[in-house]
C-alpha cells in the first residue's frame, strides 16, 4: 500500500512538473519567441528552482550569448567573496624617517563624490612624506574589446591602480565672464574640476561672452579638451581623463595634498591596512545603476587581493579554475563590466552563478545589492513585481539581458536568465516582452 501511494505521488509530481514546463514553454513562445520584436533575434531562456535542483524550462540554455552587463554578476560574486566586509583602500609601511610607502588597491571609492567619508584621504593628509609603490599594476586602461570611440563617454572611465574622483573630469558653465583688459580676453566658458585640467581647455568659439551653446570633448590619447559650438545650451559634462597608470592620480594628489610624492617599484610589502568603505556600499550602486567603472575596479581589487597584482586575465583564469570550475559551459570572460562583446556566457551559466551566490551569501544580502522592481536599472519596470524580483539587466546595441531571482505568488523561489542577442528593434520593445513573460511566471506559480 505504501509503495503504491509513493508511486502515485511520484507520478503526480512528475505530471505537475511536466504540465508546468509545458505552460512555461507556451508562455515563452507567445510572449517572447513569437513576439514581433524578437522573431529574428537569438534568444535563450532558463528557469530553475533551487529548492528542487530542477529546471522548469530551458530554451537554448546551453548556447552562448553576449551578456552585456550581466557580466557584472560573476564580478559581484567575486567581490562579495574576496573583498571582505569593508574595502581595503590602501596598505602601507613606514620606510624611513617620516616617510611611508603606500600600495594602491584599485579602490574606486577614493574621493568619489558618492562617498562623503574618505578615511584614506584623511590618512594621507596626516603624512609628511609619501612613496607610492607602482609594481602591482599590470593592466591597460581599457578592457579587451571595448569600443574605442566611446573613450570620452562618462560610462567608460579608464581603469587605473589608484582611481581618484571616479577618473572623471566634471565641467560646469562659468557663471560670470569678466573681461581681462590687460590680456584683451575673456576667461574660458567652462570650469573644470579638478582644476588642474582648467588649462587643458581650448575654446573654438568666436564670441565666448555671447555664446552659452557649446560642447566639450577630449582628445583621444591626452588630457586636452576642446570647447566647440553646439546647438544645445551647455550645463554640465562628465568626461573621463587619461589616467596614464598612476600618472594623473599622482598629479591630482600632489595638487590636493600640496606635497611631492615619489614612486618606487621596490615593494616593502606593507601590511598595515587602511579601510575605506563597506563593501556592499560599492556593490549596491554597481548593480543598481550598472556602474561599469565600479565593476571594473572591483574585479581589479579582487585580483590584487587574490594574486597581489591587478590583471583581469589572470584573475578571471583563476576564478574559472576555482569558484566557477563547475559552470555548465565554460564562458569566455574578458572584463568586469560587460562593456566588451568578447564576453560569452550561457543562460545556464548565470543560473549557476546566481544559485552559488544565494548558497554562499544568502538572499538577505542579495536583496540589498540587486535592484527590485522600479529600482535602479529596473526603474519603471516590474512595478507590480517589486520585492518579488531581484535582477541584473544588460544592454548593448542589439543585446538585452536579464538574470536574477523571482518569488512567485506561491512563494516559490526561482532563478532565471533571459538572453537576447541580435535583435533589430528598440531595446524597450524587447524588455517589454521579457517583462510580460517574467510577470506571468510569477503570477501563475
Amino acid at each position: 500500500m505504501n509503495y503504491r501511494l509513493a508511486l502515485v505521488l511520484v507520478s503526480f509530481i512528475f505530471l505537475v512538473s511536466c504540465s508546468s514546463s509545458r505552460q512555461i514553454a507556451k508562455s515563452a513562445q507567445e510572449n517572447v519567441l513569437n513576439d514581433e520584436a524578437l522573431r529574428t533575434a537569438q534568444v535563450g531562456i532558463s528557469v530553475y528552482e533551487p529548492a528542487t535542483g530542477k529546471y522548469w524550462y530551458s530554451f537554448n540554455g546551453d548556447k552562448y550569448f553576449v551578456p552585456a552587463s550581466n557580466t557584472k554578476l560573476p564580478t559581484c560574486y567575486a567581490a562579495m567573496k574576496y573583498l571582505g566586509d569593508s574595502l581595503v583602500g590602501l596598505t602601507y609601511a613606514h620606510s624611513f624617517d617620516d616617510n611611508i610607502e603606500i600600495v594602491a588597491t584599485a579602490d574606486p571609492t577614493f574621493l568619489h563624490p558618492d562617498f562623503k567619508k574618505q578615511p584614506v584621504f584623511d590618512f594621507l593628509k596626516l603624512q609628511t612624506s609619501i612613496t607610492v609603490f607602482t609594481g602591482n599594476w599590470n593592466e591597460s586602461a581599457w578592457g579587451s574589446g571595448w569600443a574605442w570611440n566611446d573613450y570620452d563617454a562618462s560610462y567608460m572611465a579608464e581603469r587605473s591602480p589608484m582611481p581618484v574622483l571616479g577618473n572623471i573630469v566634471n565641467f560646469r558653465k562659468a557663471t560670470q565672464l569678466t573681461y581681462n583688459a590687460e590680456m584683451h580676453t575673456y576667461p574660458v566658458n567652462a570650469i573644470a574640476f579638478p582644476h588642474i585640467f582648467q588649462d587643458s581647455i581650448k575654446e573654438h568659439l568666436d564670441y565666448p561672452i555671447a555664446i552659452d551653446s557649446f560642447e566639450i570633448s577630449r582628445k583621444m590619447n591626452k588630457n586636452a579638451f576642446d570647447l566647440t559650438i553646439s546647438k544645445r545650451k551647455f550645463s554640465v559634462a562628465e568626461i573621463p581623463f587619461v589616467t596614464y597608470g598612476f600618472g594623473t592620480t599622482l598629479k591630482i594628489l600632489e595638487d590636493t595634498l600640496k606635497m611631492r610624492l615619489t614612486v618606487t617599484k621596490v615593494n616593502l610589502n606593507p601590511q598595515i591596512k587602511v579601510h575605506s568603505q563597506p563593501t556592499d556600499s560599492l556593490l549596491k550602486p554597481m548593480m543598481h545603476r550598472s556602474d561599469n567603472f565600479f565593476a571594473e575596479q572591483s574585479l581589479l581589487m579582487v585580483s590584487n587581493e587574490f594574486l597581489g597584482v591587478m590583471n583581469d586575465a589572470k584573475i578571471i583564469d583563476t576564478l574559472l579554475k576555482t569558484d566557477f570550475k563547475d559552470l555548465p559551459q565554460k564562458p569566455r570572460w574578458v572584463d568586469g563590466s560587460g562593456l566588451s562583446r568578447y564576453n560569452l556566457f550561457t543562460p545556464k551559466d548565470f543560473v549557476f552563478i546566481l544559485n552559488k551566490m544565494k548558497t554562499d551569501f544568502g538572499m538577505d544580502r542579495i536583496k540589498n545589492i540587486l535592484p527590485t522592481g522600479n529600482e535602479g536599472t529596473l526603474e519603471g519596470r516590474f512595478i507590480a513585481d517589486s520585492n518579488h524580483i531581484f535582477a541584473k539587466t544588460g544592454t548593448l546595441s542589439g543585446v538585452v539581458a536579464l538574470s536574477g531571482f523571482l518569488y512567485t505568488n506561491k512563494n516559490k523561489l526561482l532563478i532565471f536568465s533571459v538572453q537576447v542577442n541580435n535583435h533589430n528593434t528598440s531595446a524597450t520593445a524587447v524588455r517589454r516582452a521579457v517583462e510580460k513573460f517574467i510577470h506571468g511566471l510569477r503570477r501563475k506559480y
